[in-house]
């Protein structure tokens, strides 16, 4: 199921690169939760999360931009747990999170945020209607890894 990220509100933080990152950080979230929980977060959790990261770097963005940031990410997450096994889920959100780490190298953290970008750039490029985002299989250049499916 394809979810629509919306037309971008007006961009009130020029950043591109926390754009990028917090879409990123939220995949990994809603995985975990997903995984753990078997539940999402909604857009509007998912924006106070982002809220509060932000607020840790004393950094504000508005409440419309991180929901669409929130949005794009329950996008991703969403067409990750249909495309592959639990387990392969469960690898991916992990991934994911030792991946907000600088100091941590992950080939699947790098294809991820490369689809972030991806989807960010669809997303503020969509006029209106539905954004379409690739299968989780055809993510990136190098696709998820046959060991991962």
């Amino acid at each position: 199921m394809m979810r629509n990220c919306g037309s971008p509100p007006e961009v009130t933080d020029p950043d591109r690169g926390t754009c990028i990152a917090i879409i990123f950080a939220l995949v990994g979230e809603r995985l975990s939760v997903f995984y753990e929980y078997d539940k999402w977060i909604t857009d509007a959790q998912g924006a106070t999360l982002a809220g509060e990261w932000l607020a840790r770097s004393k950094r504000r963005m508005s409440v419309s931009r991180r929901r669409h940031l929130s949005a794009c990410s329950d996008q991703i997450a969403r067409t990750i747990t249909e495309s592959v096994s639990r387990e392969a889920g469960l690898h991916i959100s992990h991934e994911i999170q030792e991946s907000l780490d600088p100091n941590y190298e992950s080939e699947i953290g790098k294809l991820f945020m490369s689809e972030c970008e991806r989807v960010l750039d669809e997303s503020e490029g969509a006029s209106a209607g539905e954004v379409t985002i690739a299968r989780a299989d055809k993510l990136g250049t190098p696709g998820i890894p046959d060991q991962l499916k």
